[in-house]
């Protein structure tokens, strides 16, 4: 267990108030401390000081410009074009390497062009993106012209946290200014948040608020254990419950950045199962709901490879304890690919663990413009049949076939039906769309099924 700055301060005012003194054969006792409540006045008024002074200077105020086109209707309909309209963001971040590598979250950054660092100390710097996740949620910046060492946070990607610890959110609230707050961890492992669908998030009650995003939730050590991103909320204000996405992402994200990529592969198993509900764990003979009962292996991927099976319930990922879909993919998804996995199962009423090796998903995450449809009443609609990969890419469930509409030729018939590009055509004529050229059969009066923007929609060709 790590020393916490904050346990060794109080060990010595405890010293200095006529405590006897450890020798340095008793030094290493402080590094085995077990977690204690504050035991009585004066160690409640114990100062989170000494943490906030090695913390705060690596954390930063981000802000960034952008130019939207937006297009009005009525100021086409008299020849008008797009307007184009500037937009802002706020938000924080947190130095992760002294030549200026900063983490934030995507969404303070995203579809921006300027960015600005203002460091504690006022300093300022332009900033490039190095690599954006949405599906994560986290960026990393460069700061340019940097000279000398920056100040730095380490990130703590152990896992050691447990609720009830003590943590500190610090970042730039409203814009008012760099702003630290405490609290505790809630909670950890929260995947029901409908945040993401791959996010295995830290919630904490320490107040974080609009601007906090980016910033750094950190332990008692002065470590960084999440990036803040999120906050339920009914007024937009802090209501004691926020999200951090762990560090052992964020490290993910950056050592993916840092080593030139741009993208960040996301491995996967190749299974999807639904939740152990009660009424299944006793029909499993199970002493508590817990795990996720497989309901589909994809054909050749990691997961048949490693000899899973529909029925199979997973209780845990490398020892840590998966309960749904989200849990799961957040544990894949912090491995490399080609990285293997402990999988321990349930089958057949005995516990047993296999070993997988995850892999990037299948096909092409950015397929083009794809190809055109030629013939039918389709005719103009350019398409990619949709791949693990791309459906990935989309925010999509990876076991989704259909075909992605990638494109439309004006005054077409798909143009002119309202058809959209990212629309996802699943079935003609009640048989499924498995490729572009399946497309080419549609006639007038087929009946098509799509996906927008996850509503399925039913309807026939004129």
């Amino acid at each position: 267990m790590k020393t916490s700055r904050l346990a060794l301060a109080a060990a010595l005012m405890l010293s200095a108030c006529g405590q006897p003194q450890p020798s340095k054969a008793q030094e290493g006792v402080f590094a085995e401390q077990p977690r204690v409540a504050p035991r009585d006045a004066g160690a409640m008024k114990s100062s989170f000081a000494p943490v906030v002074r090695e913390a705060a200077p690596a954390v930063v105020n981000i802000s960034a410009r952008g130019v939207q086109q937006v297009r009005d209707p009525f100021f086409e309909m008299f020849g008008g074009g797009p307007q184009s309209r500037v937009t802002g963001s706020i938000g924080s971040g947190v130095i992760v390497r002294s030549d200026g590598v900063v983490v934030t979250n995507n969404h303070v950054i995203e579809n921006m062009q300027q960015i600005r660092v203002t460091l504690n100390d006022r300093r300022e710097y332009a900033a490039r993106v190095l690599l954006a996740n949405s599906r994560s949620d986290i960026a990393v910046l460069q700061l340019e012209g940097v000279e000398g060492s920056l100040p730095v946070l380490r990130i703590d990607d152990q896992e050691e946290q447990q609720i009830g610890d003590l943590v500190l959110a610090i970042g730039n609230p409203f814009g008012v200014g760099q702003t630290v707050t405490t609290g505790i961890i809630s909670a950890l492992n929260r995947t029901e948040t409908g945040i993401s669908d791959s996010g295995s998030f830290i919630q904490t009650d320490a107040a974080i608020n609009p601007g906090n995003s980016g910033g750094a939730l950190v332990d008692m050590d002065g470590d960084l254990i999440g990036i803040n991103t999120a906050i339920f909320s009914r007024t937009g204000s802090s209501t004691g419950v926020g999200f951090a996405v762990p560090a052992t992402m964020v490290k993910r994200v950056v050592d993916s950045a840092i080593g030139g990529a741009k993208a960040v592969v996301r491995p996967w198993l190749g299974v999807k199962g639904d939740t152990v509900s009660a009424d299944i764990a006793r029909s499993l003979g199970l002493s508590r709901p817990q795990g996720l009962i497989i309901t589909e292996v994809y054909p050749q991927g990691p997961g048949a490879r490693a000899g899973l099976e529909e029925g199979d319930v997973i209780t845990a990922i490398d020892g840590a304890e998966i309960n749904d879909q989200g849990g799961l993919n957040f544990r894949v998804g912090t491995r490399a690919p080609n990285d293997t996995v402990a999988v321990t199962i349930l089958r057949d009423g005995k516990t047993q663990t296999v070993n997988a090796r995850v892999s990037a998903l299948p096909g092409v995450a950015d397929p083009g413009q794809g190809t055109t449809v030629g013939q039918g009443a389709l005719a103009g609609l350019q398409g990619v049949a949709l791949s693990p990969a791309l459906a990935d890419r989309l925010g999509g469930d990876p076991f989704t076939s259909g075909v992605v509409v990638t494109g439309l030729q004006r005054n077409s018939i798909p143009a002119r039906i309202g058809l959209r590009p990212n629309d996802l055509i699943v079935q003609v004529d009640g048989r499924p769309a498995t490729s572009v050229a399946a497309l080419g059969r549609a006639q007038r009066g087929s009946e098509l099924v799509i996906v927008r923007g996850g509503r399925k929609l039913t309807g026939r060709l004129p």
